[in-house]
């Protein structure tokens, strides 16, 4: 994908407002992009973003072009959306290879197609960005149609709205002349339910499970381990760069490549401040008793903490649950955080207390023939879905006498 152009700009006037259609955020300020951001949320947020393009995170090296779609009211930013031409389909969470697969065995192109989405991110957040002191629908569908309108005229096979608010999806798929199709899958994710502390949290589970939970910490404190939590613009550079060191080791360890570089986690540390919490784990009998032996990466936005990346250069026991899971909802309890989305799959943490949530996404496929075997292919898949993360509440750790949010 030659990406000389990304600076260019498109633009669609319609009726009193301009939308472009840009490469880059460099030249839009951030306060006007964060204003649409309404639920906080931090992958939304200029910072966030831009910080990806600016580090080397995006481009040829991972097939993620940035789009951004910037609605204009007498030059004012009113709406936008974030969006990435791609040539492959690593790092969505919403898996289409075999979409893509079918293609390929029919002489035709999937890739490149259009991604509107956060990258390497599978949170769920809102995707057409409207200012607060507009109306929301009427600037959501102008954004949607104009998506529609640059993916057409480039050529591209399709438009993914991934990981899209309930709102959003009954916009972009619900009416008879709709042309996106609405797909749907499972995460887990824990609800504070105003615990006072992590006891309080543990008394509202069972029994076994209670213990369960108990004996996991108590494999990490039996071990000497000690556990820090700290935001990122605490950390010092060495400790930045300790932390990309783990989160590298991770696609060491399994599959793939790592896609951010250590010039975003240390841009995080500076521009994301308290938006950005580091979780260390420290070992006195390690020969290094003051590095870190594992830590874990979260980021809060709005009501919500989001886990995202992990790693460790020793294993111990239950060291993962205990820097991924439990030090974040300490985390949310001590800190009035009403919700904690740990990150994509997992069936594991159901009985730690993350509960089945259907995710959702919208599909804009433009081959006719395609657009009618993935319809058929979601309207098979919907129902398992549904029934699968339905049946996983069974095993949730809660007593039955505890009412879940």
């Amino acid at each position: 994908m030659d990406d000389e152009n990304s600076n260019e700009t498109d633009s669609y006037p319609t009726d009193g407002v301009q939308i472009e259609v840009r490469g880059s955020l460099g030249d839009v300020a951030a306060t006007d992009w964060n204003a649409l951001n309404q639920d906080g949320n931090p992958f939304l947020r200029f910072e966030f973003l831009h910080s990806l393009e600016a580090t080397g995170c995006l481009g040829e090296v991972t097939g993620w072009y940035p789009r951004y779609f910037l609605l204009f009211e007498n030059k004012e930013l009113i709406g936008g959306a974030a969006a990435y031409i791609k040539t492959n389909s690593y790092g969505e969470f919403v898996f289409d290879w075999a979409w893509a697969d079918a293609y390929q065995r029919h002489d035709e192109p999937y890739y490149p197609k259009l991604v509107v989405g956060i990258p390497f991110t599978p949170a769920t957040g809102p995707r057409l960005l409207v200012r607060e002191d507009q109306p929301w629908e009427p600037v959501a569908r102008l954004l949607s149609r104009a998506i529609l309108q640059f993916a057409d005229s480039e050529s591209l096979s399709s438009v993914h709205h991934l990981f899209v608010s309930e709102r959003e999806q009954t916009l972009l798929c619900d009416g008879d002349n709709a042309l996106h199709l609405a797909r749907i899958d499972c995460q887990y994710h824990w609800s504070n339910a105003d615990y006072a502390s992590f006891d309080d949290f543990l008394a509202a589970c069972t029994s076994r499970r209670r213990k369960t939970l108990k004996r996991e910490r108590r494999h990490v404190s039996d071990a000497g381990l000690r556990l820090e939590r700290r935001f990122g613009e605490s950390l010092s550079e060495d400790e930045w760069a300790d932390v990309h060191r783990f989160y590298c080791s991770t696609f060491d360890r399994k599959w793939g490549n790592p896609s951010l570089t250590l010039a975003f986690f240390k841009s995080m540390g500076a521009t994301f401040g308290t938006h950005t919490l580091i979780v260390f784990a420290y070992d006195p009998s390690d020969e290094t008793p003051d590095r870190p032996v594992a830590c874990s990466v979260m980021f809060q936005g709005g009501d919500t903490l989001y886990g995202r990346y992990w790693g460790c250069r020793r294993e111990y026991h239950s060291l993962h649950f205990e820097a991924c899971y439990y030090q974040g909802i300490e985390h949310c309890i001590e800190h009035g955080i009403q919700h904690f989305e740990p990150g994509a799959q997992g069936e594991h943490k159901i009985t730690r207390g993350f509960q089945p949530t259907l995710t959702r996404s919208a599909h804009a496929v433009f081959h006719s023939g395609f657009r009618d075997a993935i319809e058929n292919f979601l309207k098979e898949e919907r129902p398992f879905v549904q029934q699968r993360c339905s049946g996983l509440t069974d095993l949730l750790p809660f007593r039955q006498d505890v009412t879940l949010t």
